[in-house]
């Protein structure tokens, strides 16, 4: 038996009145998935603990089966592991963003608005020319840089403290002094960081090409070193992980799965869905694998981004790109498999950010074809009277663990 995850990021929303009243699953043209849902099952999973903000780290960790409860430190300290950053037990990790800040005359940095928390899906080349200047200018003993991918970099505070801090995809087009760090060493370097980056040449040939700059370092996110358990000392299966952001690179080298590197995969919505689908096949037809966690991110920022349009294409492109090319893929193999789809969160397409409400899964098994009439979406999930409580049940559901 071989297994599958894929996890379309934020995909999950709420009713739209543009889209007749359906959300953008719902709306969106999904003939795969929806003819797993008729053979197999579908219902809402609660992904996020009580009392844990709704993000990508705590409610991944859940999904691959670690009970965010118990094991979860921190978001940028798991990215920090997929960059390779030397962390021990004192050091703190923050994300650094580079994100887009207004650029009015004759107002103080406070006053600022946050236009962008991506810089416009900036590329990984410009971006690390720019955190690299930051990086040149603001480094020191206590303060460390580390580029990422895209927009999302990492800082390692020594002997520094977990803060609470605001994270900026939740204020697009607010004025940011609200949500400034307290601690005056963060609010100085992001100060600074506005300063060295406003005039960059990489950020003035961007705004000629009607791109957003990146003209701003934007911490959050912290936390200290994690303690994850590996995988398959876990579950008994070998594990492999296929994603363009690194927080989920960063779990899977902390649970010591495999992470699977695809040429063109960036996290956007024009990702390489075909090559990551193509690579979590051969992973398990070729390579030895027992299970790929195939993630795609482009449906959360498109819901970052109040694009209902683009978070339907993203939708429509996992369904034609994604699923069907693993289904078709495994189908040609032979052996039985499980493929179980889902979101980690809502991404409503009307407050930009994430919630903590359940999520619709779909779970499929090859060998156990059943006959339905639903399809995959929010309402008819939740319709199905099908409930899972915990988002780390979902795995065990997958590998029929008793």
């Amino acid at each position: 038996m071989k297994y599958v995850i894929i996890l379309g990021d934020g995909m999950a929303d709420e009713p739209i009145k543009s889209l007749e009243g359906k959300t953008p699953l719902e709306y969106a043209k999904t003939p795969v998935m929806d003819l797993l849902s008729k053979q197999g099952e579908i219902g809402i999973v609660s992904t996020i603990p009580k009392g844990m903000k709704p993000g990508s780290d705590t409610a991944n960790l859940a999904v691959l089966g670690y009970d965010p409860k118990k094991y979860y430190s921190g978001r940028s300290p798991l990215e920090a592991l997929s960059i390779g950053v030397p962390m021990i037990d004192s050091d703190i990790a923050l994300r650094c963003n580079l994100v887009t800040l207004s650029e009015e005359e004759g107002i103080s940095f406070e006053e600022r608005t946050i236009l962008d928390h991506s810089s416009g899906e900036i590329e990984t080349k410009d971006s690390n020319i720019l955190l690299n200047e930051v990086k040149a200018q603001l480094e020191n003993e206590r303060y460390h840089f580390y580029c990422g991918t895209s927009y999302r970099h990492c800082m390692i505070w020594k002997k520094g403290s977990v803060l609470e801090l605001s994270q900026p995809h939740d204020h697009l087009g607010e004025k940011i002094a609200p949500y400034l760090p307290k601690n005056k060493d963060l609010l100085f370097m992001m100060k600074k960081s506005y300063d060295i980056l406003k005039n960059h040449p990489i950020n003035i040939e961007r705004k000629k090409k009607g791109l957003r700059p990146g003209n701003c370092c934007w911490f959050w996110g912290a936390g200290t070193k994690p303690e994850l358990p590996l995988f398959e000392d876990k579950f008994g299966k070998k594990g492999s992980m296929i994603s363009a952001v690194d927080l989920l690179k960063g779990i899977a080298v902390g649970t010591g799965m495999n992470n699977i590197e695809v040429e063109g995969a960036n996290g956007g919505l024009h990702t390489n869905y075909e090559g990551k689908a193509r690579a979590g096949v051969k992973a398990l037809t070729e390579d030895g694998c027992d299970f790929v966690y195939i993630h795609v991110e482009a449906p959360d920022e498109m819901g970052h981004q109040g694009s209902v349009e683009k978070k339907i294409k993203a939708i429509e492109f996992l369904d034609e790109k994604v699923v069907k090319v693993v289904k078709e893929g495994l189908d040609n193999y032979g052996e039985p498999y499980r493929i179980l789809i889902m979101p980690d969160h809502p991404t409503p397409i009307c407050i930009r950010t994430h919630t903590a409400e359940p999520v619709p899964y779909l779970f499929y098994d090859s060998l156990e074809k059943k006959e339905n009439t639903w399809n995959y979406n929010e309402r008819e999930a939740k319709a199905s009277g099908n409930k899972v409580d915990e988002g780390q049940d979902m795995i065990i559901k997958l590998f029929s663990i008793k």
